[in-house]
């Protein structure tokens, strides 16, 4: 329950609802008809996604830089969340075919069997019609047996949460910085060599086993990296 109310909660901050600060919890316990735990689980989810901050005695009060960065990735939101503060994504997807786990050498990266099929999705995508970054993308083909076309136009994990009912739990994040090979270059428009900022992702579902893996090569000028830590004590 607590879940569904933080995603109400953000959608409610992105779109403005709120000017300066959230309602008390009291208020926010009427208005959802829930106990103080469960908005307090509510309100820390959303905390943890580095749209709130926090002041001894005075409540929670809005991230407004966060939400006013249009240019900001937050990798607090997790994958499988918007990570832009706004903007339009669409692709252009260069590779859909199926690989298997052996052939590109994730079987020991992702702990899975080498013979297991993969669906392997290469895409440029763009913010706001600019080219923003080159996505290389797989998925387990045991857990997805089937992705759609429109689905890998636009957005494929809003496709696997509806058609499955597969949500994703946690992932690991590792941000470095590369050297574009050849057929990178050609993509991106960019001399052979040229140092950009990589995001690897491996997700896990719920009963904690990986469900897809991707690596980011991020082309989008003034593009920040956004973290929310917190002390998680309290948990």
């Amino acid at each position: 329950m607590y879940h569904e109310i933080a995603e109400d909660l953000i959608r409610a901050i992105e779109a403005g609802n709120f000017h300066d600060k959230l309602p008390t919890e009291q208020q926010l316990m009427k208005q959802y008809a829930v106990s103080r735990n469960t908005i307090r689980r509510a309100i820390d989810v959303v905390y943890q996604r580095g749209l709130l901050r926090r002041v001894q005695g005075s409540g929670y009060f809005i991230n407004q830089t966060q939400l006013e960065n249009k240019a900001t990735l937050n990798l607090s939101f997790g994958v499988g969340k918007k990570l832009l503060a706004g903007g339009i994504l669409t692709s252009k997807v260069v590779t859909f075919d199926r690989v298997k786990a052996g052939e590109i050498d994730l079987a020991s990266r992702l702990r899975i069997d080498a013979d297991l099929d993969l669906y392997r999705i290469f895409r440029l995508r763009y913010l706001n019609a600019q080219l923003y970054c080159y996505e290389q993308a797989y998925y387990m083909r045991d857990v997805i047996p089937f992705l759609s076309t429109d689905s890998i136009n636009s957005s494929i994990l809003d496709f696997v949460r509806d058609t499955y009912d597969i949500e994703i739990s946690s992932s690991e994040n590792f941000i470095s910085q590369v050297s574009l090979e050849p057929d990178q270059a050609e993509l991106l428009h960019a001399p052979v060599g040229t140092l950009k900022m990589m995001l690897e992702q491996v997700s896990y579902s719920k009963n904690n086993v990986p469900f897809n893996f991707s690596r980011t090569i991020y082309d989008y000028p003034g593009l920040n990296f956004y973290f929310h830590s917190a002390h998680l004590a309290s948990n």
